[in-house]
């Protein structure tokens, strides 16, 4: 299979390509100053490559910085997408598209309704979550208009080494490890009391495949563990791996505007489908996420 990953620069990027490549998959990569806004050139680098499937990973994908550059966001991830599925469509053998989609499109979710299902409505509640919705759209369409066999995956939180600050387990990973330097005499935090239901990131790369190999056009699939854990007790992990016992300070300015305070899905349809399951306990994930920052000097 020759997959094309879109975004294979980014945090899940180079794991989904080094997964492919253990399975004999041919993984290609766009030129490196292609700018998926950029229908034109992104139809020629495209074009070039002559991909067998697509994996859809480019996108903007900071929570945060949606609310600072809702325009930004939206030209990334729902205009990319479009453009994307455009080009696609008029290659001479049109590919399979995974197009990959958030959780954050699901909203607050009644907890009577948890653990979320594929058939929740959205209700997305940031600029990001929007902008996710919009691009889902975008491939429903170009399957029910156009008969791209674009498949969806809704990707529930994910970490692992290599995930670069600004998302919660590596920020309070760093901090960990800056503390069991010495640099650090407290951990800074946002809202602790939020549960998420976060899987690792060499996991999800699996589901990812399996879902291009065997997911049904026009269908979406929660990619998740199907637990919730509270970012207090995911911090409380960290300090304990480390060894570290400081004081935690929350800081009310780093809690996110419409911050959504529990998500747990359901991967029931993804696993009917394919047999997935995650393999990577959570700890071991905690542990393999720090000690990448102990090695980076976090």
């Amino acid at each position: 299979m020759r997959v094309l990953v879109t975004g294979s620069r980014g945090f899940v990027g180079p794991w989904l390509i080094g997964h492919l490549s253990r399975h004999g998959d041919e993984a290609l990569e766009l030129p490196e100053a292609t700018d998926i806004t950029d229908a034109a050139a992104l139809g020629e680098a495209v074009a070039d490559l002559e991909p067998g499937a697509i994996c859809h990973l480019a996108a903007q994908s900071s929570v945060q910085r949606s609310w600072e550059d809702p325009a930004g966001t939206f030209a990334v991830n729902a205009l990319g997408t479009l453009n994307l599925c455009s080009v696609a469509t008029r290659l001479a053998a049109p590919p399979r598209v995974l197009l990959v989609s958030s959780a954050e499109v699901y909203g607050k979710v009644a907890p009577e309704r948890m653990p979320v299902g594929e058939d929740e409505p959205f209700a997305p509640a940031t600029p990001y979550a929007a902008s996710k919705a919009a691009a889902e759209m975008v491939g429903l369409q170009a399957w029910l208009g156009r008969g791209l066999q674009v498949v969806c995956a809704r990707a529930f939180n994910h970490t692992g080494p290599g995930q670069p600050r600004g998302f919660v387990v590596p920020d309070l990973a760093a901090q960990v490890a800056q503390a069991g330097r010495g640099e650090l005499d407290r951990i800074t935090t946002g809202n602790l009391e939020v549960s998420r239901d976060i899987t690792d990131v060499r996991d999800v790369v699996r589901a990812y495949r399996l879902l291009l190999l065997h997911g049904e056009p026009g269908a979406a699939y929660n990619v998740c563990r199907g637990e919730a854990v509270l970012i207090s007790d995911l911090l409380r992990r960290l300090m304990r791996t480390a060894g570290v016992d400081v004081p935690v300070w929350t800081d009310p300015s780093l809690s996110r505007p419409a911050d959504v305070p529990k998500h747990v899905g359901n991967p029931a349809r993804l696993r009917a489908l394919t047999g997935w399951a995650p393999e990577i306990p959570l700890d071991q994930t905690l542990a393999d996420v720090l000690a990448a920052m102990v090695e980076g000097a976090g």
